[in-house]
C-alpha cells in the first residue's frame, strides 16, 4: 500500500521544499494544502505527478480531521507558529497518525509537548522542530554532546543570507521573536535575556567568515537543557547577512516603541518592508544558511571544545532536507518513538548522519585546539 503524506501549508517555500525532498527520497503520495484553489501547482513547484493539491483551511476542523485520518504522516508547515495551537497534533493523536512539524517558537513547542503522554498511549510518534534551525542544528548538538564524558556548555549560532529563500514568513518569525524577553539556561539557572542583545562575533565557514550574531529566542533554548541535563549553559544566537540587517533588527528590538513590534499590523508592515529589501539584496548575498554548534566540556579529564559546522546555499531547501529526512525515516519504520519529542531527543545520531549523507549535506566536525577558558 502506498504511503500518503499530508503537508499542511505545503504551497509555501518551506512546505514545497519538504514536498520536494519526500518526492526525491520516497515513493509516498504527497498531498499539499492551501487555503485557496490553485491550478498547475505541481508545475509551479517543479514537483512530480505523485503530488496532489487539496484546498484546506485549518479552521475547517471536520475537513482537517478527514484529511488527517486518510494519511500515514502529517507534516505541519503552516507557520508562523507563534499564534498556532496544537490542534493538528491533537487530531493526529486521536486518529493514530504520526506527526512532524517545522515549528520554531517556544510557545508552540511548549503546547505540543503537553501531549506527550497522550501520544505514547496512542502509539503515535510526533517530532517537533524538524527544519534546519531548529532541526538539523539540534542533531548537530546531540552528536557533539556525545563526544564528551561531561558536557558543560552548548553555543549554537545561526546565520541566514537575506530572506533565506523562505519568503515573507522568515521576516514575520524574526520580528515576532523580538516581542518579549525570554528565559535562557545560563550557569545552571534560568536567566532573563533580551532578544537581539549581546552581539558576538562568531567564525563560520566560507563564504561567511567572522559574522555578528545576537541572542534569539528559539525552542532549543529550553529543549536542549532538558535533553542534556548535565549541561549548565545553552546559548542560541542568530544573525543576518548583510550585517546591515542586523543593525536594523537591533533598532527594531531596542529603539522602536514596543507597541510597534507587539501589534500584528506593525509586524506585517516591518515584514513586508524587509521582504522588499531582501528581494534586492538576495541577488548579491544569496539565500544560504550557516549553522555552528560548539560544545565545551570534560574529555579524558581535560576541558575540551568540539565544533560542528554546516553551510547550505538555500535555507528553505535545507529545511526541506531536515524535515523530509525525518518523514522518510518514519515512513520506512526506521524511526519509531511514541510520544512528542524535540528532534534531538527522537533522532539517533547514526540515522541523522545517514540521512544527511544521502542528501549530500556535509557537516564539518572536530576538536578545537584551544583552552576552553577563552570562551
Amino acid at each position: 500500500m502506498t504511503n500518503r503524506v499530508l503537508i499542511l501549508g505545503g504551497r509555501g517555500r518551506i512546505g514545497s521544499s519538504v514536498a520536494q525532498d519526500l518526492v526525491t527520497h520516497t515513493q509516498a503520495e504527497i498531498i499539499i494544502t492551501g487555503r485557496t484553489p490553485e491550478s498547475g501547482v505541481q508545475k509551479r513547484l517543479h514537483l512530480e505527478s505523485q503530488v496532489q493539491f487539496l484546498v484546506l483551511d485549518l479552521a475547517d476542523v471536520k475537513k482537517l480531521e478527514e484529511a488527517i485520518a486518510s494519511s500515514n504522516l502529517v507534516v505541519h508547515c503552516a507557520g508562523p507558529f507563534h499564534y498556532r495551537d496544537a490542534n493538528v497534533l491533537k487530531i493526529c493523536i486521536e486518529k493514530g497518525v504520526n506527526y512532524i512539524d517545522v515549528s520554531d517558537h517556544r510557545s508552540f513547542t511548549s503546547k505540543a509537548l503537553e501531549y506527550h503522554e497522550q501520544a505514547i498511549a496512542a502509539g503515535v510518534t510526533a517530532i517537533v522542530n524538524t527544519g534546519v534551525f531548529p532541526g538539523i542544528s539540534n542533531s548537530m548538538v546531540r552528536h557533539d554532546v556525545e563526544q564528551f564524558d561531561a558536557p558543560e556548555k552548548i553555543h549554537l549560532s545561526y546565520l541566514v543570507s537575506g530572506s533565506g529563500g523562505a519568503g515573507i514568513t522568515v521576516m514575520r518569525t524574526t520580528f515576532l521573536g523580538l516581542q518579549n524577553p525570554f528565559e535562557a539556561w545560563i550557569d545552571g539557572k534560568w536567566q532573563t535575556v533580551k532578544p537581539y542583545s549581546e552581539r558576538e562575533a562568531v567564525d563560520f565557514p566560507p563564504p561567511y567568515g567572522r559574522s555578528g550574531v545576537y541572542w534569539f529566542d528559539m525552542p532549543e533554548t529550553f529543549t536542549l537543557p532538558h535533553a542534556f541535563p548535565a549541561v549548565k549553559t545553552v546559548i542560541t544566537k542568530f544573525g543576518s547577512v548583510p550585517d546591515f540587517y542586523n543593525h536594523l533588527t537591533w533598532i527594531a528590538a531596542h529603539v522602536f516603541p514596543k507597541s510597534w513590534i507587539k501589534n500584528p499590523k506593525g509586524v506585517e508592515f516591518l515584514s513586508h518592508v524587509s521582504h522588499f529589501m531582501t528581494d534586492v539584496s538576495d541577488r548579491f548575498t544569496g539565500i544560504g544558511v550557516a549553522v555552528r554548534s560548539e560544545v565545551t566540556g570534560q574529555k579524558n579529564g581535560k576541558k575540551s571544545v568540539y565544533c560542528s559546522t554546516l553551510v547550505h546555499k538555500n535555507t528553505a531547501a535545507a529545511t526541506g532536507c531536515g524535515t523530509g529526512s525525518i518523514g522518510q525515516l518514519l515512513l520506512e519504520g526506521k524511526l519509531k518513538k511514541p510520544g512528542v519529542w524535540p528532534v534531538e531527543e527522537a533522532l539517533p545520531t547514526d540515522l541523522f548522519a545517514e540521512a544527511m549523507q544521502s542528501r549530500g549535506i556535509t557537516i564539518q566536525q572536530g576538536w578545537i585546539e584551544k583552552f576552553a577558558e577563552q570562551h
